[in-house]
């Protein structure tokens, strides 16, 4: 089949308007994160004042709290909302703006291509950062004060960079030993499930650095500005349940493509063995987290583990380490 050059442009050209977006939500979600120290004080402090705790100028008053009742009749005024927090439903928006157009990127690319994106490392690459967008907006919608978008923005913007300058190779047909239904399968399943995993690799980075400023009684920096312990480790454990499914599926569809391919179901490949590894480490993790002893930091140290095996088998054996799977564009 053809290739539409035309088709492919205009997916290179959403890929980089993507890219802005993210950059400039990111942008918006630092002011938004420098912020959020600030902003929980205020809100204390208002709410003390309200309640008579503390006189205008931050000193107690003494006095007991006592709600006061309001006029009949008498409607709040709405106070304006904090500019810091302004500044997170930008990056929000703007966020949702990039995802949208970079899953018209991935699609325009397809359609280009004649198959499913997903035949070398640029087109996996671009996949995987839109699935961590878009389980970032997920969770965002579920829990909106959540100030941890930057967090998030940072790696997908630094992967989206190299994709572009480094992996970025035009849209073209299949390798015919490769062209077989299970690749869809096996490339999709595990494009997705590495994004979501690596997104609950993020949130128990976050945890580590939020204990750490904890157990220091030091919470005034960037550690006191994160999310409560609770909330992260939920968010990377509930992540990880939904992901790891999906990279077990992956991985056993990956064998049954092995088998198409290459006449066998596993060969101990650079790339399979690290695919094992981790699936070890994310089967480890969410054993260690229904473990009562194992919960917290020792758990998330299993997930951060587990998020830079990832990263080593997404770039390292693919651009540094040569076996069956470097077909990816690169060599």
């Amino acid at each position: 089949m053809a290739i539409d050059t035309a088709l492919a442009t205009l997916s290179d050209q959403l890929f980089g308007a993507a890219a802005a977006s993210y950059t400039a939500a990111l942008i918006c979600a630092a002011v938004e994160f420098s912020s959020a120290r600030t902003r929980k004080v205020q809100v204390n402090e208002r709410e003390l004042v309200a309640a008579g705790v503390l006189t205008v100028d931050g000193t107690s008053s003494g006095r007991p709290v006592i709600p006061t009742a309001q006029p009949i009749g008498h409607v709040a005024k709405a106070e304006k909302a904090p500019w810091g927090e302004r500044f997170g439903r930008v990056a929000t928006v703007v966020t949702v703006v990039g995802f949208l157009i970079h899953v018209g990127s991935i699609v325009a690319r397809g359609m280009a291509a004649g198959r499913m994106p997903l035949g070398n490392m640029y087109e996996f690459t671009s996949l995987i950062c839109a699935t961590v967008v878009g389980a970032w907006l997920f969770i965002k919608l579920r829990q909106k004060s959540l100030p941890i978008g930057v967090f998030v923005l940072v790696p997908v913007i630094v992967l989206m960079f190299i994709a572009g300058a480094i992996l970025h190779t035009e849209a073209a047909e299949l390798q015919p030993a490769l062209n077989s239904y299970w690749k869809w399968i096996h490339v999709s399943t595990v494009s997705l499930s590495s994004g979501i995993l690596m997104f609950s690799g993020i949130a128990s980075v976050l945890y580590i650095a939020r204990n750490r400023y904890e157990r220091k009684g030091s919470t005034g920096k960037v550690g006191g500005k994160l999310p409560e312990l609770a909330t992260l480790d939920r968010i990377a454990y509930r992540t990880a349940i939904f992901g790891f499914p999906v990279y077990t599926f992956a991985v056993i569809t990956g064998a049954l493509w092995a088998e198409v391919a290459w006449g066998r179901y596993w060969g101990w490949d650079p790339k399979e063995i690290c695919a094992f590894v981790t699936w070890v480490l994310y089967a480890g993790y969410l054993h260690a987290r229904a473990t009562a002893g194992w919960r917290g930091s020792k758990a998330a140290w299993i997930s951060v583990v587990g998020l830079i095996s990832i990263i080593f088998n997404l770039f390292v054996l693919n651009m540094v380490i040569a076996g069956l799977h470097s077909y990816a564009g690169l060599n």
